[in-house]
């Protein structure tokens, strides 16, 4: 079994990380769009010819179903273009779902941060007005954070600065719960706790991609100890400095995911 997944860059590396853990026994294919990164901030039409050329490299790849990794490009192709394809194709969307069945008991607003495209689309908007009925959730983008992530730093001051100021605005001790709505957030949940004095939960919506990628994979799945992983920046093999880098961003999620 080979599955493929990919993202505008490092972020959808939280993605396979969940996806090595729940399906160790897989072979993988990473694919960071390194040379169009960050998709947050792109034009629709642009990012539908990544996303097809991904596609496309990942199929000559002889992979057995693919793994949007990214909210962004997921929200760019509807199921129905991706039913078009002839491997099954996962996409993901933040947990607004998630957080409004755990939580809105609390009576504690919901933050959900993503990208501007995201922010700003009517994926994520019809979702926000088909769960929560309360008016429970706010949306905030945050692209910086991108910006940070492929730059491999998460945990400088200026990610605190630049949190504090994109959430100026927003009276924290409102909130009991934040939505990662990019996959390259999830690197800085140690910086998110630092804004909030109270309690706040975080969640991501990688666990419930993974399932969905289960419920849809061809029955192929190897009895193997561990499968590969063989990863590509915009269609290219890594070179030595570039897999030193991922390997550093899969250290970050480990610590990341051992305090969630």
């Amino acid at each position: 079994m080979k599955i493929g997944v990919f993202d505008s860059g490092l972020g959808g590396l939280s993605v396979l990380h969940c996806a090595q853990k729940l399906i160790p026994n897989a072979d993988y294919v990473y694919y960071a769009d390194e040379k169009h990164v960050p998709y947050g901030e792109k034009k629709p039409e642009e990012l539908k010819g990544f996303i097809k050329e991904i596609i496309q490299f990942m199929i000559d790849k002889n992979v057995d179903a693919i793994v949007i990794a990214c909210n962004t490009a997921t929200s760019m192709i509807d199921k129905s273009e991706r039913k078009k394809y002839p491997i099954p194709i996962v996409g993901m969307e933040p947990a607004v779902k998630k957080a409004v069945d755990l939580y809105s008991n609390e009576n504690k607003r919901i933050l959900v941060a993503a990208t501007p495209v995201t922010i700003t689309g009517d994926k994520l908007k019809g979702l926000v007005e088909q769960v929560d009925r309360d008016n429970m959730t706010d949306l905030v983008a945050l692209p910086g954070l991108v910006r940070y992530a492929e730059q491999g730093d998460f945990s400088s001051d200026g990610i605190i600065t630049y949190l504090k100021e994109a959430l100026k605005e927003y009276d924290l001790s409102n909130y009991g719960t934040v939505v990662l709505g990019c996959t390259h957030f999830n690197y800085f949940k140690p910086s998110f706790q630092k804004l909030f004095d109270q309690e706040v939960h975080f969640l991501d919506g990688n666990e419930g991609t993974i399932h969905q990628l289960l419920r849809v994979l061809p029955n192929k799945l190897e009895k193997k100890e561990k499968g590969t992983v063989e990863y590509y920046f915009s269609g290219d093999k890594l070179t030595e400095k570039e897999h030193s880098f991922v390997q550093q961003c899969l250290s970050q999620l480990d610590v990341v995911y051992s305090i969630n």
